[in-house]
Parts: structure tokens; sequence; C-alpha cells
């Protein structure tokens, strides 16, 4: 069977205020291109506003479909999320498969996703974006032959089909909402065990491709050679959807949790941002966080404020953060260097892994304290649990039990403040 290869043409709208405009055109190529559409040209207008009928003026339209033809594209990607009556006027006026960004990044979300409550995610973002706009989606939707979309096909047979596939829809977000929420409770589970072990949680945040998971993966490499736990990485956007969460051993036995989240793009659609918002509240309860940038891109500083604007969406606030500056060979900087709450490293030569774990530990292991205990002889049991639990600075063997000159966190101290002899 012939694959059908997705050739398109993309359009976009250079609204007056926006100074971005250029970048998000191609960061849609490339969003295109990480599902394999082959992009060959654009089409962009100035306009004050976009047009509320058509996205574009009226007399745009026959160039778009002129250079569709021409091209032989098979497809039109909007720079921006386009209203029911717009997918609708357009699809009729080009006579070809419309899509906007929002669609474009569902689709993407939908092929990466692996663990079944990312899925869920996906499908449930997927079908509240669909229902207002069955009608305008009738050739699109046809065409995708109930894929990814909840199962269903739109045959165009009128409204009484139209008002089955409604109900169908709107039964299966109830059901993906009641099964989110399920596995939604689960994660809070986990969350305050974690809380409750005392063991501090470090979430890496950041813009799609700023290199999250190469990070996390050369910590965990330089922590522990054990390479079952690395998480899946590549070099394209959306790599990862899944969190993944990691505990990491230090040297000197302190302990920490690592988790990683979706990364951001601008313009992320809003039901993706709600449906995914349990993923990203494991940033919410983070102790620290380290937003990962890719300071060799230009627009960086603009990711920067997509990647906050986001996190503040769903609730991250106040959490101590380290700026850690990724991609500095590439940005032709010097590095490794540090300044206050900002690194400049490169994950991929993993230069400046240990100047950020120091980084990490003074801001996470701030409470400890150092203290020395005289542990008798018969409670071999305590003197185990310190070497194994915390950073043990000295041991000696004197008359009445092992003298330890011991690092740790100032919750454990209650444990042992019969044994404590200065501090």
């Amino acid at each position: 069977m012939e694959v059908l290869v997705e050739r398109a043409v993309l359009v976009g709208v250079h609204e007056q205020n926006d100074e971005h405009f250029e970048y998000a055109m191609e960061e849609l190529k490339n969003l295109a291109e990480a599902i394999d559409v082959e992009v060959l040209g654009e089409v962009t207008q100035k306009l004050e506003r976009r047009n509320p009928s058509h996205y574009v003026g009226k007399g745009k339209i026959e160039e778009i479909r002129n250079f569709y033809e021409e091209l032989d594209a098979n497809l039109v990607i909007f720079n921006d999320e386009l209203s029911p009556s717009q997918i609708r006027n357009m699809e009729q006026e080009l006579e070809c498969k419309v899509i906007d960004r929002t669609m474009l990044i569902l689709d993407i979300f939908a092929r990466r996703a692996r663990t079944n409550e990312s899925r869920m995610q996906v499908e449930l973002a997927q079908l509240q974006y669909t229902l207002p706009r069955l009608v305008g989606l009738r050739a699109s939707l046809s065409r995708q032959g109930g894929g990814t979309g909840g199962g269903f096909q739109n045959k165009g047979a009128g409204e009484t089909k139209l008002e089955l596939d409604r109900r169908k829809i709107e039964d299966q977000i109830a059901k993906l909402r009641r099964d989110l929420e399920h596995v939604k409770e689960q994660r809070e589970t986990q969350r305050k065990q974690r809380k409750k072990s005392g063991v501090p949680v470090v979430s890496i945040v950041g813009y799609t491709n700023a290199g999250k998971s190469t990070l996390m993966n050369q910590v965990l490499a330089k922590m522990d050679a054990d390479h079952t736990k690395h998480v899946y990485e590549e070099d394209m956007l959306f790599a990862t959807l899944d969190t993944s969460v990691r505990k990491v051993k230090l040297s000197d036995n302190k302990q920490f949790i690592l988790t990683d989240t979706v990364g951001f793009v601008s313009k992320l659609p809003h039901h993706l941002v709600k449906a995914f918002r349990s993923t990203l509240e494991e940033a919410r309860d983070a102790d620290l966080l380290l937003h990962v940038v890719d300071v060799s891109n230009p627009e960086h500083g603009y990711m920067m404020e997509v990647t906050n604007d986001t996190l503040q969406d769903v609730g991250v606030e106040n959490v101590a953060t380290l700026n850690v500056y990724n991609k500095a060979d590439l940005a032709g900087i010097r590095y490794p260097e540090v300044n206050d709450d900002s690194i400049w490293l490169s994950a991929k030569e993993g230069k400046g892994l240990d100047e950020l774990i120091e980084l990490i530990k003074t801001k996470i292991f701030g409470q400890y304290i150092t203290c020395k205990l005289l542990i008798p002889f018969d409670r071999g049991d305590l003197v185990s649990y310190l070497n194994d639990k915390t950073s043990v600075k000295n041991t000696s063997y004197e008359e009445n039990g092992t003298l330890m000159t011991v690092e740790m966190d100032v919750t454990e101290r209650p444990k042992f403040e019969a044994f404590i002899i200065s501090h």
C-alpha cells in the first residue's frame, strides 16, 4: 500500500505587535518536520489582527491556493489555532486538507505518547479540540480515518451523524476524565510518600529540545553507571512526553529525586496544558527547579518566558530555581561558568556537571547539620543506618561505643538526640 507523503504549505499572519513571528514560523516548520511532513514553502501576511472569518485577508486566499496548486501540495498548515468557522471557510475556499498549529502539536503528542497516562491526556485534549469543530473538520476527519482522534469517523451524513459523533465524543471525554482522575490520585499518593520520606525533589523543566533528557542522563551516568535508569533522548521536538522519576544517590550518601517534565513550546494548546496539568504539577511540589535553556538559540530569552508563563498557568510558583544554560559549546561562550543561581554548561559534553551538582547540593541540602554521636556497641543497627543514609565524616571506637562525626538532615536529628555529644 502506497503511503501518502504529506507536502505542506505553511500560512502565518504577522500581527502588529508580534516580534517573535519569524521564530514562530520557523518553529512551525520544525513541528511539521517532526512528524515527517515535507514543507514546500510559506505564505505570510502582515495584518493589524487576524481576519475573524478566514484568518487571512480575502485577497490572500487566492495567492495561497495558487501557490498550493503550483507546488503540488496536499496540506495547508496555519500558524495559529483556527476557530471552527475559520477551518470550515478555509477548507471550502482552498478545497484541501487544512490543519492549524494546535492540531499539529496534538498529532505530535499523540505519536510520542508512550505511557497509558500520557496517551489518555493527549486523547482528552484532541477530543476537546475536535468537539466544537466537528462540522469544519469534515474533510480532515474523513482523511484521518478514525486514527488517534477517539476512533470515530465523520462521514458527513448530515446532522444525525454529527449528533451521534458529538454524543460519542462527550461520553469518551467523560470516561477519560474519570480515568485520569484515578491516575491523578495515584500520582498524589506517590508524591505524598516522596514528601514523607524527606528526600528532596529536583524537577527539570524547559522548552522542548533544550536538552532536558540529555542533562538527566548525564547526571544519572555520573552518579550511577547503571544504564537501565536512562531516559529516552533525541534531537527533535517533544522527543519525550512522559515524566521520568529517578533517585540519585551522591558519593556522600545524600539522595535526591530527579524528575523530568514535558517540554514547552510557544502557543502550546490550552487543552493540552490542561490535560497535562497533573504531570506538570510534579514541578509544583519540587524543592528545586532546574530550568534548562538552549543558550545557543537566539530566541532563548523568549523560550524562558514561554516556559515561565506555562508553569505559572499550572500554579508552579515560588519554587527555588536554577537556570541551566545548556549547549554553551554551540553558543561559543565560556563554560562551565557559575553566577549566583545560573550555570553555563554543555550536557552533551558532560562539562559543568560537577558544578551543577554542587549548586544543587547547596540549594537542597542547606538544612544539613554536623553532629558528633556516641553510639553504644549494642546498637549496630544505628551505625549501619548512619553509614547508609548520612554522610559520615569520621568514625572511631571508644571504650563505651562508636564515635561518629556525621552530616545529616536536620529532620533526622530527633532520632539520634539521645546519642549526640556535640554539634
